[in-house]
């Protein structure tokens, strides 16, 4: 089902409807700051579940998560200093940050090395979803495993039907994703180039 919201005024009555759909154990389609993606609560593990049959994606790939802030950040993921600077200078941004996972994180979403990846995306649609509900989301675009992404909400509902609950319906965005960044060492290792600036990582 699509549901329009508008990307710079959020309507405070439909942004509570979609966190009600997640409460309930819902799976949802969202705008971020790159291309749209699709999540549920990180404490629904049948959600999660549902998305990796719905994207045919391999368990041995972790989904990363959204946060609203970086005080939430470090609730879930051990942040140094330097990655703190790191952090408060490029977020919110496009970007997905790999950090060392605290005991807060669900199994399903923790690496082999106990890391996660952590957004928090430039788009007030999204961040007021993930601060109206009270936990971070699932983020991963809203695609089939191995096919180009879309940023047309339309097209998603279209992909993938009833599998979803909401479609929210935030326009037309880019098909590019985020770039992601390993900070466990400190050191900033690109592991995928995407959308963002990452001069600073050279």
């Amino acid at each position: 089902m699509l549901l329009e919201i508008h990307p710079e005024h959020p309507q405070q009555r439909l942004i509570a409807r979609v966190v009600d759909c997640l409460r309930n154990g819902g799976i949802i389609a969202y705008p971020t700051d790159t291309t749209y993606g699709i999540g549920c609560s990180i404490f629904n593990k049948k959600g999660i579940e549902r998305i990796y049959r719905m994207k045919q994606r391999e368990h041995k790939k972790p989904f990363s998560f959204i946060c609203p802030n970086l005080s939430e950040v470090a609730r879930f993921a051990r942040v140094s200093n330097t990655a703190f600077k790191i952090l408060k200078r490029y977020l919110p941004g496009p970007y997905t940050f790999v950090l060392e996972a605290t005991r807060d994180v669900p199994d399903l979403l923790l690496t082999r090395q106990k890391t996660v990846g952590i957004r928090i995306p430039d788009n007030r649609i999204c961040l007021e979803i993930v601060q109206m509900l009270g936990s971070p989301i699932v983020t991963t675009s809203a695609n089939l495993s191995g096919d180009e992404p879309t940023g047309n909400p339309g097209f998603i509902d279209e992909i993938f039907g009833h599998q979803l609950d909401i479609v929210v319906d935030g326009g037309i965005l880019t098909k590019e994703v985020s770039s992601v960044v390993n900070l466990v060492n400190d050191t900033p290792e690109i592991i995928r180039a995407g959308m963002g600036d990452l001069s600073w990582c050279s």
